[in-house]
Formats: C-alpha cells, sequence, structure tokens
C-alpha cells in the first residue's frame, strides 16, 4: 500500500493544507519536518510445550520538530488529523519564540532500495507461524533427552513513513523487519544450564520458515545449554582475552560506538571527544558503521530525517576519522550528516545512533590467534553489559567462553565478565582475525529511553590485558 493512502486517502488529510502547516510552524528555524509513521507489529511467544502469548498491535501517528540552534522543539501525536498538526505547531513554535535561522538544505535524493516493501505480517499466514513454533518446540525437545524447556518467539513489523520537510520535499521508506528466537534449557541431574539463538533481518518471513533455518538455529541454541553443562568456575584476574567472530561485537558496539555519535562528541561527554585525527587504536583497527548492507536488522534506505544512509568510517588504521551524525549536530560541528538521524517512532525525537556498526577484518587466522596464547579467555557469546559514555568502562558477561591453556582450546567456564575500559581497549588489540562476521540479526539498542534495531560485528581478536571477574576459588 503506498503511503499516499495511509497517510491522506484514508485519513481524509489534505496534502496541500499538511504541507503549509508544516511550513508555517517550522518558519524561522534551521531544520524539522513532520514524520508521519504506520506500524503494524505481531508477537507469538511458545513456552513450556504451549502458545503462551500472540498479539497484534496497528499504531499510527505523527511527530512534528522544529530545530533552533542547539534547541529542539518536539510534539506528537496519534491523531492524524489538521486540528492535531496546529496544536502541536503551536507548541513546536515556542522553541524559537525570538529565534530567526535559515533553513537548512534538504537531504539528497536516492533511489537506493535495501527491502522490500513486502508485508511479512500480511504475507505469511497465521497457522503457519504457530505452526512453526511448535515444530522448533518438538525438534528441540525430540534431539536430546536432556532439553527440559524450549521457548522459542516469533516477532514480525512493518514500518511505513514519510517525511515532510518545510521546504516541500517529501521523503518515503516502508520498512520490513522479523526474528526469529529459541531458547533451550537442558539438564543432567540437578543441574540446568541455557543457550540461545536469533536471527532476523528486513525480510519476509520466508527464510526463518525453511526448516532448514530454523532448525541450525535449534541445534545452536542446543549447543550451547550443552557445552554451559559442563563449564567450571571462570578464573579471574588480568589476562589475555580472545573475543569470537560476530555477536561479540556488542561489546565494540557498546564501549566504542556510542563514544562515536555526535552529540555526546558535540557536547564533550565522550570519551573520544575533541580526538579526530588522532590515534585512539592500535595499527590494524579499523571500524565503520554501514547502514547500507541489503537486508541487515540495522539497515535504512533512509534515516528518520529522510537522509540517505552511508558506510561511514569511524576509525581507520587506529585514527580517529569521523562520527555518527544526524543533521543537528552535524550542523553544529560544522560536519556532513551521515544518516545516521533515528527515532523509536513517531513519539520521539531524533538522536544520532548507529546503524551496523563492525571491525574490518585483519591478516591473521583465528586459530594462530588462539596459538599463541599461554593462558587466557576466549569468550565466544555474550549476554547483557554495561557501559558509561564518559568514561567507555564497561562489564560485560559472557554466556559462552572458554580457558585457553598453553595455545589450545579447554574447559568451558561459567560466569565470566569482562571489565575494562573501551578506549584503552582499543590500544591493547594485539591481532585481528581474518575472519570478519556480521551476527545473525538479533540486536536492538537503547538510548535515551529509545530501542532501534541494529547490526554489529568483528573478527576475532585477541586483547591484552583485560580485567576478567571469575568465580573460581
Amino acid at each position: 500500500m503506498a503511503t499516499n493512502d495511509l497517510f491522506f486517502t484514508q485519513t481524509g488529510l489534505d496534502r496541500g493544507n499538511v504541507e503549509r502547516i508544516t511550513a508555517e510552524a517550522l518558519k524561522g528555524s534551521d531544520d524539522g519536518e513532520l514524520f508521519l509513521e504506520y506500524r503494524l507489529t505481531e508477537s507469538f511467544v511458545f513456552d513450556d510445550g504451549r502458545m503462551k502469548s500472540a498479539s497484534f498491535d496497528t499504531t499510527q501517528g505523527f511527530g512534528l520538530r522544529a530545530v533552533a540552534g542547539e534547541a529542539i522543539g518536539f510534539a506528537h501525536s496519534s491523531d492524524l488529523s489538521e486540528d492535531a498538526m496546529r496544536r502541536a505547531a503551536g507548541a513546536v513554535q515556542a522553541v524559537k519564540s525570538g529565534y530567526s535561522g535559515t533553513l537548512a538544505s534538504g537531504p539528497s535524493r536516492t533511489n537506493v532500495k535495501l527491502y522490500s516493501d513486502k508485508n511479512p505480517i500480511d504475507g505469511t499466514p497465521f497457522a503457519a507461524k504457530t505452526k512453526l513454533l511448535a515444530d522448533i518446540d518438538a525438534y528441540a525437545r525430540a534431539r536430546d533427552s536432556r532439553v527440559r524447556q524450549v521457548s522459542c518467539s516469533l516477532f514480525g513489523e512493518w514500518q511505513a513513513v514519510e517525511i515532510i520537510r518545510p521546504d516541500g520535499m517529501t521523503v518515503r521508506d516502508v520498512r520490513p523487519l522479523v526474528r526469529l528466537n529459541v531458547s533451550v534449557v537442558a539438564g543432567e541431574g540437578d543441574r540446568q544450564e541455557s543457550g540461545s539463538h536469533g536471527m532476523g533481518g528486513r525480510t519476509a518471513y520466508d527464510v526463518y520458515m525453511d526448516p532448514a533455518s530454523w532448525k541450525g538455529a535449534v541445534d545452536e541454541a542446543l549447543r550451547q545449554a550443552l557445552v554451559n553443562l559442563q563449564s567450571v568456575p571462570a578464573p579471574a584476574g588480568v589476562m589475555p582475552v580472545v573475543l569470537g567472530s560476530g555477536w561479540p561485537g556488542i561489546l565494540l558496539h557498546e564501549a566504542i560506538g556510542h563514544g562515536l555519535e555526535g552529540d555526546f562528541n558535540r557536547k564533550k561527554t565522550s570519551a573520544f571527544a575533541g580526538l579526530l585525527g588522532q590515534r585512539v587504536a592500535a595499527a590494524g583497527v579499523t571500524v565503520v558503521d554501514d547502514g547500507t548492507i541489503d537486508s541487515r536488522r540495522g539497515s535504512l534506505s533512509v534515516d528518520d530525517e529522510g537522509t540517505p544512509t552511508s558506510r561511514t568510517v569511524l576509525i581507520e588504521d587506529g585514527i580517529l576519522k569521523g562520527h555518527l551524525q544526524d543533521r543537528q549536530n552535524a550542523r553544529l560541528m560544522g560536519m556532513k550528516a551521515t544518516g545516521n538521524g533515528r527515532r523509536q517512532s513517531h513519539a520521539y525525537s531524533i538522536l544520532p545512533r548507529m546503524t551496523n556498526t563492525f571491525m574490518m577484518a585483519g591478516p591473521h587466522d583465528p586459530q594462530e590467534i588462539l596459538a599463541g596464547v599461554k593462558n587466557g579467555i576466549y569468550a565466544v557469546n555474550f549476554g547483557g553489559g554495561q557501559v558509561d559514555i564518559t568514561s567507555g568502562k564497561f562489564v560485560f558477561s559472557c554466556t559462552e567462553a572458554y580457558r585457553i591453556e598453553d595455545g589450545k582450546v579447554g574447559a568451558p567456564v561459567k560466569g565470566a565478565t569482562l571489565i575494562g575500559n573501551g578506549p584503552d581497549s582499543l590500544t591493547r588489540v594485539q591481532k585481528v582475525g581474518n575472519d570478519l562476521k556480521l551476527d545473525t540479526g538479533i540486536g536492538t539498542c537503547g538510548k535515551n529511553g529509545q530501542g532501534v534495531p541494529v547490526g554489529v560485528g568483528q573478527p576475532t581478536l585477541l586483547i591484552e590485558g583485560l580485567t576478567v571477574g571469575g568465580t573460581a576459588a
């Protein structure tokens, strides 16, 4: 369905009137837009042998934003009517009282489409989705007698947006998003351990309905659970840590990526503030944010200001090269917008956010990296973590990790946490593997109360001298 039908034909809104309201509300502003959104979401949760919940939701609304210098006036409503828009206009105009700016030029146009506009929710029958989860449960339980509990979930979304600028420019995008998650609890005697695996992207459900796909997810979740059943208490101390490829890039995302977002650097609250052009990482470390990868969870054809996304080099061979910018922070810093202006929905204002953030591959074979470690930890999967953007300090828990002894991967360990400082850890990277891998499409990033889908990734890395918190006596 075309966005014109969703936002004008079905609602009775007159496009000319809406454009006039927007132009008048933002007159004298430096920037701003009317953001129209229509979103369908559904989710299914299958747990303990039965369908635990199924939900469907339709949301729509608008957000009107006026940018005046460093200030932002923002109003939103779920009522798509001209009266609501006029009331919102009165609210946002207060931010530019006595202010007279010059409207910034609009973003460049693009015809790039990184994903299909097919609606995954309407494209797959309800019965097929519930059967998928029941099949996952049955398959997991049949795989191993030690399986005690299976939980799986399916999520789908279809979002249509239209961005109207005060100069009359209009940008449209239609965004599908799906995700499948599997969690398995396995036990022996009184001991139980869990494993999980998820996958997703900006596609329809088709790929996840394929048994080769969902059975692989179950097998991986079960493998992790069985590995953890054999785990021993993790050691503690300062030691070399080898990070696996793919999802461990979440540490890079949290401990480093947020510190390279434009607002934190403009306000000088980031540990990287003022270091552009300087060495911030070991030689060989190159980090990029790329929102242009087809069908990836973190990708967008255009961001929520209408700017085409891009491949932004943040760190190149250890040198800080750039920041992630929305239009406001880019203008105030004298830089170019990078297509990283994002919002959770029409009810939130714009923030500079990551898309798909990852470290590029290096020259080393992963087995060579492991063979060079006498005594350390090999961290393959991560759970939750905490990061202080200003200092760069982080704490991350490992959900799958192993001892490394005399260059060989040893027993799995339980209870390992990695403690360090993001900028400092970048300087401690000793070897970068040649096995760059992106995550399987499960990331959600939180910032200022807003969550948006993102991607992460990295090759195998050796970092010297990280603090490992463990439980071994």
